[in-house]
């Protein structure tokens, strides 16, 4: 299995962003996956600015760009690229066949024992990338961050 190291730049979910999400891949309201998403990414840029890295966060952030086949547009001016799927890797754009097969791949490594090291010190980072497929994808489950009463626009 196939993880790429994690350092997440900042994004802002732009309205741009939001009309590339293929309708196949959520399965929740698009309104509240991108909640979720901009939750993920605030979230994320608070505790970087607080020196922490928040695994959990990263997770949901991973997820969601993957998903909304995204692309990442780093602010220190590197290259833009396409969110990589966070379990596989995959560069590939995610789809509905692709989306089941990351939840599968995702739920097995969750389930693996003894837990592997890499995988051991991203405290809650599985959780998140299978918190944030059970909801989006299979419709089971909470969102995997608090939604506020109403979304953003």
């Amino acid at each position: 299995m196939s993880v790429a190291a994690v350092t997440l730049m900042r994004m802002e979910v732009t309205e741009q962003d939001i009309a590339r999400i293929p309708r196949g891949n959520v399965r929740v309201p698009v309104a509240e996956f991108v909640e979720v998403w901009r939750a993920g990414e605030r979230r994320n840029e608070e505790q970087t600015a607080r020196g922490v890295r928040d695994w959990y966060a990263a997770g949901v952030i991973m997820t969601c760009r993957w998903m909304a086949t995204a692309t990442v547009r780093p602010n220190d001016g590197r290259r833009w690229y396409p969110a990589r799927a966070p379990v596989t890797s995959r560069t590939r754009g995610a789809y509905e066949e692709l989306i089941e097969a990351e939840f599968l791949a995702a739920e097995k490594l969750a389930m693996k024992q003894p837990r592997p090291a890499w995988l051991a010190k991203r405290v809650g980072w599985i959780e998140a990338v299978c918190a944030t497929l059970r909801w989006a994808w299979r419709r089971s489950g909470p969102a995997p961050l608090e939604l506020d009463a109403a979304p953003e626009r």
